[in-house]
């Protein structure tokens, strides 16, 4: 959300700001109603005092025995015309909200300009791609050779983008998401949250998921939605706070079902489970402060890497460009993972500093050490990570010739010791 006062100081730099989003100009029409508003307002002030003062005279005139009909006519006249005031600074006040929140966040200096994903920075390697010595094969082929992934009673369970994981696969999944929160709550200082799946509209709209996304959700019958990711609950965990600052940052975590309809994703991805309407992720969120937002958001995205080089798995981190930076988002790293078998990078992570951008739509504060300045919180949240994605990178990266999986190191205590998953 943005701050109608930073488009009043400097309107052509705010448009040129979202220039960099292929956003058109917005504005002069923003500033425009915006000063119709406040005429409305400053006219309502006016007609205030002005009632107030014809309060006073009545009463006045009333104890003398004057006759105050002509006062009391004009009284009456007033507040008409105060209702109508108050009614179309409401309506202004409406228009101009309903621009502001579906403008997206300005980008950091540092984004790249680009179009699409192609535009993306690389901004480091980890890793090198293996030569497994013989041809790899997906996921999806493993698990079906395994016998221990099934999409087909997936589907006829609950439609298309569903899988059902048996044996040694449903326990790597959960091993995966244990193993990712001890990391992050022992070693990288997260607190572990268990949220809700369903939230309801105000929550939804604080991360910025409503309304511009609503598409992308699945909502209930009684108004809920099924969370896209943990970040939305956490995050709003801060909303209508006002948090000393001595307690910031708050760092939290959470392992979470997610649910996502994958609306415009018809046709991309449909064999296997790399894009699901439901899946597991292990998020990270931060709360801090202005000024230690952008170290938070190195830290954050270096916890991320941490658990991709636990698990032996070559990636690379990306810099989104402007055109694939996300809506709540000022700057973003995406971290991909190489798949043997589709022989390509693939994002398993995604890292984002979204500043004041969703504090300001959560009302969300901290009190300054002076005990008295307040101030928007910044907000970040992270991947930490996507656990299908890791099953699957996992499964391909560490393939055996015979179609059974080594498990990496870090997973072996889950596993009482057990090194292959074999069919």
């Amino acid at each position: 959300m943005h701050d109608i006062r930073a488009v009043r100081a400097d309107g052509a730099g705010f448009d040129a700001a979202l220039s960099r989003r292929r956003v058109a100009p917005a504005a002069d029409a923003l500033l425009a109603r915006d000063g119709e508003r406040r005429e409305a307002l400053t006219r309502l002030q006016d007609l205030q005092a002005r009632r107030n003062a014809l309060s006073k005279e009545v009463g006045q005139g009333r104890r003398t025995g004057a006759d105050t009909s002509a006062l009391e006519t004009e009284a009456t006249a007033l507040r008409g015309e105060m209702e109508s005031l108050e009614a179309r600074a409401a309506e202004l006040d409406g228009v101009v909200k309903a621009v502001l929140e579906a403008l997206p966040n300005t980008l950091a200096e540092d984004v790249p300009d680009g179009a699409d994903e192609s535009a993306n920075v690389v901004v480091h390697h980890w890793g090198e791609k293996r030569d497994l010595g013989f041809p790899a094969l997906q996921h999806f082929e493993l698990g079906e050779k395994l016998g221990q992934m099934d999409f087909e009673r997936a589907a006829r369970l609950a439609g298309s983008r569903f899988t059902v994981l048996r044996g040694g696969l449903a326990r790597l999944e959960r091993a995966l998401g244990q193993f990712m929160l001890d990391l992050h709550t022992e070693k990288n200082g997260y607190t572990e949250v268990a949220v809700p799946l369903l939230v309801n509209s105000a929550t939804a709209y604080g991360t910025g998921q409503l309304p511009k996304f609503s598409e992308d959700l699945f909502q209930t019958t009684d108004g809920r939605w099924l969370i896209p990711t943990a970040e939305v609950p956490l995050t709003n965990l801060a909303a209508g706070e006002i948090i000393p600052v001595a307690q910031l940052p708050i760092r939290m975590t959470a392992l979470s079902d997610c649910f996502r309809s994958e609306a415009g994703a018809a046709g991309r991805d449909t064999r296997g489970m790399l894009r699901q309407h439901q899946f597991r992720k292990v998020e990270l969120v931060s709360i801090t402060t202005p000024e230690d937002s952008a170290a938070e958001h190195e830290r954050m995205t270096r916890c991320a890497e941490q658990v991709l080089e636990a698990l032996d798995l070559p990636y690379r981190r990306m810099l989104l460009c402007s055109g694939d930076t996300g809506f709540s988002a000022t700057k973003t790293y995406d971290l991909e993972v190489w798949l043997p078998g589709q022989q390509a990078w693939r994002e398993i992570s995604s890292c984002s500093n979204c500043r004041d951008f969703q504090g300001r739509r959560m009302n969300a504060r901290f009190r300054a050490a002076d005990g008295k300045t307040l101030g928007f919180v910044h907000t970040l949240n992270g991947s930490g990570i996507a656990v299908g994605r890791a099953m699957i990178a996992v499964m391909e990266n560490h393939q055996q010739a015979d179609g059974s999986i080594r498990l990496p190191s870090v997973l072996l205590p889950y596993f009482g010791g057990q090194e292959i998953l074999a069919a």
